[in-house]
This record gives structure tokens, sequence and C-alpha cells, in this order.
């Protein structure tokens, strides 16, 4: 079993930034994928951002809305992961929620067997 911890969701001006953590326990997820999702009121659940990570390589993948304003990293000693959110943009206003799996399917949250509870992130024009 792996519980996740989302964190640093907030109110921000548009243009601002946040960094958003995932903390991990119960198990080491260095080789699991993490991703980022979103769900803002009155629409699905949409894919933000993905690590993912074998012992021969890690990537990371993005939706195309937040491609070069965000950044998603992981420090596997601590056991969390980060999303780094700038230039946010009002249409950026959602509950952000992470997620992990042990494949490699990143898209789908149907692929994801462990959620966290989400964090609240709000952009203001």
């Amino acid at each position: 079993q792996v519980q996740l911890v989302e964190s640093g969701g907030g109110l921000v001006q548009a243009g601002g930034s946040l960094r958003l953590s995932c903390a991990a326990s119960g198990r080491t997820f260095r080789y699991y994928t993490v991703g980022w999702f979103r769900q803002a009121p009155g629409k699905e659940r949409e894919f933000v951002a993905a690590s993912t990570s074998t012992w021969r390589s890690s990537s990371s993948s993005y939706a195309d809305s937040v491609k070069g304003r965000f950044t998603i990293s992981r420090d596997n000693a601590k056991n969390t992961v980060y999303l780094l959110m700038n230039s946010l943009k009002p249409e950026d206003t959602a509950v952000y929620y992470c997620a992990a799996n042990s494949n490699s399917d990143y898209v789908r949250p149907e692929a994801y067997n462990y959620w966290g509870q989400g964090t609240q992130v709000t952009v203001s024009s």
C-alpha cells in the first residue's frame, strides 16, 4: 500500500507560482509512475504531468496546456514528487491530485492505484 499526501496549494494571482508536493509513505515509490491530475468544478479529472522511473532511466510528460509552465520532479530519497507551477492562469484553478501506479501507463486516471486527497489551487485574475 502507498499513501499519498499533497500539500502546497493555495491562492495566487495570475502569473504567479506555486510548488505542490506529494509525499508518499508505506512503500518506496522509486520505480512507480507518479502523476498529477486536476479537476475543476463541473469538469472531468484531467492529466497534468507524470514522472516515470525505471532502473535505467526516468522521464517526464506534460499535458499541452501546461507544457513550458509546469515542471514535475522527484526526490526519491524523500519519497516526494513535486509540481512546480509557473505563469499560472485562472484556468489552472482546480483541485490537484497526485497519484501513483506501478506500470508505465501515465495518462489515464484509471491506470493509477493510489491517490492523494487533493489540494486546492486557485488562481485569481
